[in-house]
């Protein structure tokens, strides 16, 4: 029985995924993005239009890599709070916080991304790193992110995209079924990496997330193709 594009997995069997990946969570994210996604999620700080000061919510932050690529955006003076569902990677990313960017002012907090911990009109600004494909309400995600948003700011969400060109979606498909599920065998995870393709077979495309974000109250959404159309950025401001 196929799934609506919205309907996801329940929370509590992809937070299992996640705790089980989560050793190996960083060098998985390299391996698949062929080392480009520093750069990606520095495109989706950028296009999040947080300053020197601000306060940035990262929800979904796994590991902490696009909260710190947002502290360094916001700088001393500003803050960043990382929330994920998933314990044993939010302990990661405060050990890399208290390692390498102790300067930088960051709190982790264990939240869900369906019923954000915080008040209305909260941040300057949001990013989500491949955290939207994997929430079980989409919808509902994106009108909690535009509610903790201050009027006027920006939301910035990097995930896998769905690519219009045949030959590149082709070629999406062929890496994940040949590439990273025989290693992901190799490392004792093809369970969870056999799960990657049908959760980007569910994800809406750019032009539908645009339309989603709209539903959820944003005033402006468009979605920036980007990797030859392998990734996505979707940018909205409330």
């Amino acid at each position: 029985m196929s799934k609506s594009p919205l309907t996801q997995p329940t929370q509590e069997s992809v937070q299992k995924i996640f705790a089980r990946i989560a050793p190996q969570y960083d060098d998985l994210n390299t391996f698949l993005s062929f080392g480009q996604h520093h750069i990606w999620k520095a495109m989706a700080v950028k296009w999040s239009g947080v300053l020197p000061g601000d306060r940035l919510l990262d929800v979904c932050c796994g590991s902490g890599d696009l909260a710190f690529q947002g502290a360094k955006a916001v700088r001393i003076t500003g803050e960043v709070v990382g929330v994920d569902f998933c314990a044993e990677l939010l302990a990661i990313a405060a050990g890399k916080h208290k390692s390498k960017y102790a300067q930088f002012p960051m709190q982790w907090l264990q939240g869900d991304a369906l019923a954000l911990p915080f008040a209305d009109n909260e941040f300057d600004g949001a990013t989500m790193g491949y955290g939207l494909r994997n929430v079980g309400n989409i919808p509902q995600a994106l009108g909690e992110l535009q509610r903790v948003l201050k009027p006027g700011k920006k939301v910035a969400i990097l995930d896998f995209h769905q690519p219009s060109n045949v030959l590149v979606a082709n070629f999406q498909r062929w890496y994940l079924a040949n590439v990273v599920v025989p290693m992901a065998k190799q490392w004792q995870l093809t369970e969870e990496y056999a799960y990657l393709q049908p959760s980007l077979d569910r994800f809406p495309t750019g032009p539908a997330q645009v339309k989603l974000a709209l539903e959820a109250g944003f005033a402006k959404a468009i979605h920036y193709p980007i990797a030859a159309g392998l990734m996505g950025v979707l940018v909205a401001e409330k």
